[in-house]
């Protein structure tokens, strides 16, 4: 993407700070893995979203003043001995053609802690606004109760200044991330594209007696061949009783013929995702029960996608996909009280999506033109070994919303068809 939407992002979250402030963002490192490896690198996605840099152990600071705001970008110097055994690194002219930073106030990491300490926080001439009063930071935390990854990299910033309020920079990045813009909606779009290559082609792959690691390794191949850079989530292939357990990623269970296999697969296009489920006999022939309860799963997610529209809430989606649900399996008596559903469907409808797979931003909103949202009832029947799930992207637009996964074949003659 072109560095203007990089700089559009900075100049939001900049107008979102308090004046006399400043916030750092890393970009992460990959984390050890075995004696000689690491895993592979993954940007911090706030630090992305500001710089649209991928590279580890960068740095962003922006510093507002009462009149004034800058951003500076610390990248690792290309060495002689990174570039001969890890790759070429970035430059400072390409770090800054990228980000849309001023190639002036490109340095080198080692230069940050003397940088921030004479031009942020020290009462010098070479200051430059007064000693601020607030550090914005990225305080994400993936469970409740430890330290964000930033408090341990600015420690020596918050036990040397304890004066400074450290502020969370997650509230005002939230509320940007969550409404897309058209060059993200674009990206997304591309996802969804390398997504349906290896869906459509693990359709016309598969066969009875092939094991769910072949249609794994199918699919990977595939949209690694389409130009994907590969999965965004670990992919789910769950044939028989193994589709109703939601995160079944163990994948390697031999496939019977007669049973359905879940497909709930995403793709990577750059940073952003796709996220999209399917489910088909491996036989290429949906028998009656199969139909049944497929047409009740297709009949909900399109129903649900009707609602999509701005000033929608998403638990809205969620209680109208389980009361369409209960009234359904009601009716073909696979429950006989409403309570009962809660055994044969167990999720929510809708989760964001966009630079993360479940994407950040408050569900306590109504929905807006530029949120894009998954759509995914399911029923998952255990005793009869029937797990199906339909996933679906979607945008919201100005006057309803447009499902950006539409061509993604998903009724059941055209799965059929697209199997023969």
């Amino acid at each position: 993407m072109e560095s203007k939407l990089f700089v559009r992002h900075r100049e939001e979250f900049i107008k979102n700070m308090k004046d006399g402030s400043f916030a750092v963002f890393y970009s992460g490192d990959a984390p050890h893995k075995t004696n000689d490896q690491t895993y592979v690198y993954e940007p911090n996605r706030n630090f992305y979203y500001l710089t649209g840099c991928e590279r580890g152990n960068f740095i962003l600071l922006l510093v507002k003043g009462s009149s004034f705001a800058q951003a500076f970008l610390f990248i690792e110097e290309p060495s002689d001995y990174a570039t001969k055994w890890l790759g070429r690194r970035l430059t400072k002219e390409e770090a800054s053609n990228l980000s849309g930073i001023d190639l002036k106030h490109v340095k080198y990491v080692e230069e940050f802690k003397s940088f921030v300490h004479t031009a942020v926080l020290a009462n010098s001439r070479g200051a430059l606004l007064k000693k601020p009063e607030r550090l914005y930071l990225d305080l994400y935390k993936y469970k409740p109760f430890v330290t964000p990854f930033s408090l341990t990299q600015l420690q020596f910033l918050t036990d040397v200044y304890p004066e400074i309020k450290v502020k969370s920079a997650n509230d005002i990045l939230d509320s940007m991330r969550r409404i897309k813009s058209s060059e993200e909606v674009a990206e997304i779009e591309k996802a969804i594209a390398y997504g349906k290559a290896g869906i459509e082609a693990v359709l016309k792959f598969a066969k009875p007696g092939m094991n769910e690691r072949e249609l794994e390794a199918y699919y990977e191949y595939q949209i690694k061949m389409s130009g994907s850079k590969g999965i965004s989530f670990d992919s789910i292939v769950a044939s028989g009783k193994n589709a109703t357990i939601l995160h079944y990623i163990d994948n390697f269970s031999t496939i019977q013929d007669g049973s359905l296999v879940l497909l709930d697969l995403g793709a990577k296009n750059g940073v952003y995702s796709s996220d999209i489920s399917r489910t088909f006999p491996i036989n290429g022939k949906f028998s009656d029960r199969q139909k049944q309860i497929y047409e009740i799963v297709l009949r909900t997610n399109k129903k649900i996608i009707e609602m999509i529209q701005p000033g929608v809430m998403v638990n809205d989606l969620n209680m109208a996909a389980k009361k369409m649900l209960t009234e359904e399996t009601k009716k073909i008596g696979l429950i006989k009280e409403d309570h009962e559903i809660d055994k044969y469907y167990y999720h929510g409808v809708s989760h964001y999506l966009g630079l993360d797979t479940h994407d950040v931003g408050t569900y306590q909103e109504p929905l807006q033109p530029g949120v894009v949202l998954t759509v995914e009832p399911g029923l998952y029947i255990e005793e009869e070994g029937i797990g199906i799930r339909i996933e679906d992207n979607v945008l919201v637009t100005e006057n309803g919303r447009r499902n950006l996964s539409e061509s993604i074949k998903k009724e059941w003659k055209d799965i059929e068809n697209l199997m023969k």
